[in-house]
């Protein structure tokens, strides 16, 4: 969980930042989300063609993609409900040709009140975080998207958007790594029977290389606890 970290009328400013700093340490396996695997047979014998790509993975972290508001704040009681919102919808595009990797994240929100009485305007923050192997988090950043209600309305809708950028080489694995990922293997060998994600250092360097964008609510202590006890 992302500590207290860590959408269709109007669409925000991307919020947006960069990792500069070095490598550090997502669980992501060649043939996993970020990759897809092709046989590749020859007169040299058979073996596997991993393609990767230096693209995130997106998502949204467990118990962050709602939030509840109370009325009073201080009440957990089903009568205090005032506000419900889902985020939704979640897609990203990305461009990876470059000396950086672009993420442009874009999901929505849906939200219900309780009381239809009157237009009103409420204020929900999100984060964008890249995360490195799995559980560093080498970047953040908080936006807010705001939901209209007309008067009478009791439920409506809006866009959220947000960037990141990774430093590409922070995303791509060494040229060993790499070749010994992807070298062909002989059907039968003792090479062709190991599988080299299996090496502590191709596994660690997989690792440092691998990123995730993860999207949800800004949430406070009360409002996590909330989401992992109802």
């Amino acid at each position: 969980m992302i500590g207290p970290v860590p959408a269709l009328k109007k669409v925000l400013s991307p919020v947006s930042f960069r990792i500069l700093a070095a490598p550090i340490a997502l669980a992501l396996i060649l043939g996993g989300c970020a990759s897809k695997g092709d046989l590749d047979i020859s007169e040299a014998g058979a073996g596997v063609t991993a393609i990767r790509t230096a693209c995130p993975t997106v998502g949204v972290p467990a118990g962050t993609g709602d939030v509840t508001l109370f009325d009073p704040a201080t009440s957990r009681d089903s009568t205090a409900i005032d506000v419900v919102a889902a985020m939704t919808d979640v897609r990203s595009t990305c461009g990876d040709a470059g000396a950086d990797v672009i993420t442009d994240v874009t999901f929505q929100v849906l939200a219900r009140r309780a009381s239809a009485a009157g237009p009103r305007d409420v204020t929900l923050p999100y984060f964008i975080t890249v995360v490195q192997g799995g559980s560093a988090v080498v970047a953040k950043r908080v936006g807010r998207v705001v939901v209209h209600f007309d008067a009478g309305q009791t439920r409506a809708s809006v866009n959220g958007s947000a960037r990141a950028s990774v430093a590409r080489a922070a995303a791509t694995l060494p040229d060993d790594v790499r070749r010994r990922i992807t070298e062909k293997r002989k059907g039968g060998s003792e090479a062709a029977a190991v599988d080299p994600l299996t090496a502590p250092d191709v596994r660690a360097a997989v690792l440092r290389a691998s990123f995730e964008a993860l999207v949800g609510f800004q949430l406070t202590d009360d409002q996590l606890k909330y989401n992992a006890t109802r």
